[in-house]
């Protein structure tokens, strides 16, 4: 019985941010995805490259939209996002013969190299899955998809937090980089 009853939770939800708070998440988030998007589709149209991935999207929520998180910070950003694309890319490689077993190894290794690497990011673990689920362009790229599209966009993506997100006076990023 005691097992359900952890399940109830033991506090209420927090209180709604302010209107300010959700226009500069809804600016960050704007302009973070706007770049990405932009290179993707009007830069590297022509090219077997790949600048964006479903995983920036749970990226932006975090570092333009709960800043101060620690699962927001460039460390994470970066570290989460660059670990969990290797260990992607490298269940494909093992275990792409058997999908079911590629997957949840690679999110699971995922979770667990960015916990014992103090990069937990929760879109790395879709960016795990992404390499191992992802078509024929995502695995034609191999580990080139560490470097782009998970390293460069999530750069790409930390820049314009950092622009965009000090603007206010009421908000500041990021809380540490290390």
């Amino acid at each position: 019985m005691q097992y359900f009853t952890k399940m109830k939770g033991v506090a209420k939800s927090p209180p709604r941010v302010s209107i300010a708070e959700m226009i500069w998440s809804w600016v960050g988030a704007f302009f973070g995805i706007a770049v990405v998007a932009y290179l993707h589709y009007d830069i590297l149209p022509e090219t077997d490259m790949v600048m964006i991935i479903g995983s920036f999207g749970a990226s932006a929520v975090l570092i333009y939209g709960a800043i101060r998180s620690p699962l927001a910070q460039p460390r994470n950003l970066i570290g989460g996002h660059l670990i969990s694309a290797i260990i992607g890319v490298t269940a494909y490689k093992l275990l792409g013969s058997q999908m079911w077993l590629a997957s949840s190894v690679a999110v699971a290794t995922a979770i667990f190299v960015m916990h014992a690497t103090k990069t937990l990011h929760p879109p790395g673990g879709a960016t795990a899955l992404i390499a191992v689920i992802g078509g024929e362009k995502i695995h034609g790229l191999g580990y080139l998809y560490v470097i782009m599209p998970a390293g460069s966009g999530a750069l790409t993506m930390l820049i314009v937090a950092l622009l965009i997100n000090n603007i206010s006076k009421n908000r500041r990023y990021p809380e540490y980089w290390f």
